[in-house]
């Protein structure tokens, strides 16, 4: 069975919080929970499947997605990740728990297998820069078990990371902020169609909200993105909205600070999990104290370097990555090497050397493969 390639990732030994540890500081950095889903990537396709024919894809992936997306993001950035997730007892299950925990270095001590309970699966077929998505799979029952409960007690962390939902509170988030971790939100579309900003009883525990444009001013009932997130900074310290191919704008909600930072323009193949790579980067540079605009240039960056590969954990970069675009990148005809510099310069205390050639190719983990007899 082959494993994500965090041994990459990992290789190159940079700590974004190395300047900022102590010896009390809590083993985990950053902690998280959610549903852990087995995807399985077909790539290479034309168009569209077709009703009533077959469709032949060129390439095939597999990887741990869902939450796992999330948690792969930000182990692969350095911080010291938990993740607390049910896994079936299938091969899926024993997959993803192995190419999270052996391949990424992701703490799975809160997890659990659960007996007779199947993996969700999601089948993504990614074509024209689009992606079309098929998925199934039940709730894990609950553990009857307190200790392996997931989550009433958190661990103690400087950061976790919830997915809010409209109409429900997860005690957990306020356990973790009570005990000191920064709690940074996403959400989902709101298929009720309220859209009802009370709704999220978890944004009281919020030190950073990150919904997109659309997400934004239909919470806020405004018309434009910017007033939204300024809106949105009398609800938390940091309001984050993602502005699609013009970038992302914030607001400090403590000094009135604003940021905006431009989109990189790609070539992008596949967005899947470049919304969880984008919070990744920005959870990194709120614990590492960076300004508010080095924050969100950072975020966009690493969520513009996943999107030209394809999958979601699959395509969360890593500082080694960073390092070979900043090479390439400064030598670019089409680039502006001052802007760059500019904009990106506060990178280069931390990038490890490039080692590897531009443009990237990254291995594509699948399932079932064996070692070739000797």
């Amino acid at each position: 069975m082959t494993t994500a390639r965090g041994d990459q990732q990992h290789d190159a030994g940079v700590d974004p919080l190395g300047r900022l540890r102590e010896p009390t500081d809590p083993a985990c950095d950053v902690f998280l929970t959610g549903t852990v889903f087995l995807d399985i990537i077909f790539t290479g396709l034309d168009s569209a499947p077709v009703r009533g024919t077959e469709s032949w894809a060129r390439g095939m992936g597999s990887s741990p997605g869902g939450v796992a997306n999330m948690a792969t993001a930000l182990a692969r950035l350095g911080l010291r990740t938990s993740l607390a997730a049910a896994f079936g007892d299938d091969h899926y299950g024993e997959y993803c728990w192995d190419a999270l925990e052996q391949g990424e270095g992701i703490d799975l001590s809160l997890s659990r297998t659960v007996p007779g309970w199947h993996s969700p699966v999601t089948v993504s077929m990614a074509y024209e820069g689009e992606r079309t998505m098929v998925s199934h799979g039940h709730e894990a029952p609950p553990d009857d078990n307190a200790a392996g409960a997931l989550p009433a007690y958190p661990p103690h962390a400087r950061a976790a990371v919830a997915s809010l939902v409209p109409g429900r509170s997860e005690e957990w988030v306020a356990r973790a902020a009570r005990g000191g971790a920064k709690v940074f939100a996403d959400v989902g579309w709101d298929d009720t169609g309220r859209w009802d900003l009370r709704g999220l009883t978890d944004l009281e525990h919020c030190e950073a909200f990150l919904p997109n444009a659309q997400e934004a001013m239909r919470y806020t009932r405004t018309d434009c993105p910017r007033a939204a997130a300024r809106a949105l900074a009398d609800k938390v310290r940091y309001a984050v909205v993602t502005l699609g191919a013009e970038g992302a704008y914030a607001v400090d909600g403590a000094t009135g600070e604003t940021a905006e930072v431009p989109a990189i323009a790609v070539s992008a193949l596949d967005p899947t999990g470049a919304g969880d790579v984008f919070v990744a980067g920005f959870v990194t540079g709120t614990l590492a104290d960076w300004p508010l605009a080095d924050r969100l240039a950072f975020a966009g960056l690493i969520a513009a370097l996943s999107v030209q590969e394809f999958g979601g954990s699959l395509s969360a970069p890593g500082w080694g990555e960073v390092a070979t675009w900043w090479e390439h990148v400064q030598e670019h005809v089409c680039q502006d090497p001052e802007a760059l510099r500019a904009r990106y310069a506060f990178l280069e205390r931390m990038l490890p050397a490039a080692t590897r050639p531009w443009p990237l190719r990254r291995a594509v983990p699948t399932i079932g493969f064996r070692a070739a007899p000797s």
